[in-house]
């Protein structure tokens, strides 16, 4: 286990949060939520017809007297949740008959309990789509108050490459928006640069990225990021943060020295925007492939309150150490 996630896991159990887990039906989930109890991480509020999840948890050494489970298909709950809907999708047309059927959804029930402050957030994906969990989210909790976008941060867990150890980067957008306008890659960095300062628990260092350092090319993604660099000074001024920067410039001192002089950033970012969804994908892959990085995440950002989403390939182990990072997250 790295230094990194032992930290997450540490904070996570001195500030305890109630995270509620939409897949009681999956087995990985039960075992997570059984782990997060008994070692006292978050406490796990799990969804699913409790005469299945109960045994489940119980076999995979957990205490279901210790923790809530809710059933999404009990009369009153749903109901409670289709006038919830209702209420929520109006402007979008829903109908009572729509809402209905909706509230038979775990995900939603999970993003309302967020939405109305009976949980700190919430986790879902190993056994759903990852459109059917950002769904529920848009629906239930929108957008942070000043931002628009909703994204996600990848944690890369690298070994020593700038002489400091092992080191944790922040990865963004590397699963969410595909092609961002500036006023988004801003918001991406912005969002990136809060989750950070949960998560980590250091202080942000951003670069936005390009195959340009300061005028070394131009083009129209150049134009792009150093409109986005502006966008994202006039939001967070206080924030350190460069731009536009090749990745050598951004991570390495001597690169970073030549390239960008006097820069607060160049040689020292730890917050790394990526253009767009193409290069941050990739770039992310490589980093876990060719460096042997732990790639943690994808850890949406941006919403009003926490709710990720999950590798449908995902451990327990990857739930737990997500659900912890939720936790950090949640005001």
């Amino acid at each position: 286990m790295s230094e990194f996630i032992a930290s997450v896991r540490e904070r996570a159990r001195a500030r305890p949060r109630t995270i509620v887990l939409p897949e009681g039906h999956d087995p990985r989930t039960t075992e997570a939520a059984a782990w997060l109890q008994r070692d006292a991480l978050v406490q796990p509020l799990i969804l699913g017809d409790p005469e299945r999840v109960a045994p489940a948890l119980r076999e995979a050494g957990g205490d279901p007297g210790g923790l809530d489970i809710l059933d999404p298909l009990d009369p009153r709950l749903r109901e409670r949740t289709r006038d919830a809907l209702v209420e929520i999708r109006a402007h979008r047309g829903i109908t009572v008959e729509q809402a209905w059927e909706h509230a038979a959804d775990p995900l939603m029930l999970g993003a309302l309990l967020v939405r109305w402050g009976e949980v700190d957030g919430s986790l879902a994906g190993a056994a759903n789509a990852t459109g059917d969990v950002m769904r529920a989210a848009f629906w239930c909790l929108g957008p942070a108050p000043g931002i628009q976008t909703v994204s996600s941060s990848f944690y890369m867990v690298v070994p020593d490459f700038r002489g400091r150890g092992s080191e944790v980067l922040t990865f963004a957008d590397c699963a969410v928006v595909p092609t961002p306008e500036p006023h988004q890659l801003a918001e991406i960095g912005v969002a990136a640069a809060r989750a950070r300062a949960q998560v980590v628990g250091d202080d942000p260092r951003v670069a936005f990225l390009s195959y340009s350092t300061k005028g070394s090319a131009e083009g129209p993604a150049v134009d792009a990021v150093r409109e986005a660099l502006q966008r994202f000074q006039e939001m967070e001024p206080d924030l350190p943060v460069d731009g536009e920067l090749q990745v050598d410039a951004a991570l390495l001192d001597w690169v970073g020295n030549r390239k960008a002089p006097g820069s607060a950033v160049a040689g020292r970012a730890n917050v790394l925007v990526f253009p767009d969804l193409n290069a941050g994908n990739i770039a992310y892959k490589l980093v876990q492939r060719l460096a042997g990085a732990d790639a943690i995440g994808p850890i949406v950002q941006g919403l009003a309150r926490p709710c990720n989403d999950l590798s449908r390939g995902a451990s327990v182990e990857d739930i737990v150490n997500v659900a912890c990072i939720t936790g950090l997250t949640a005001s």
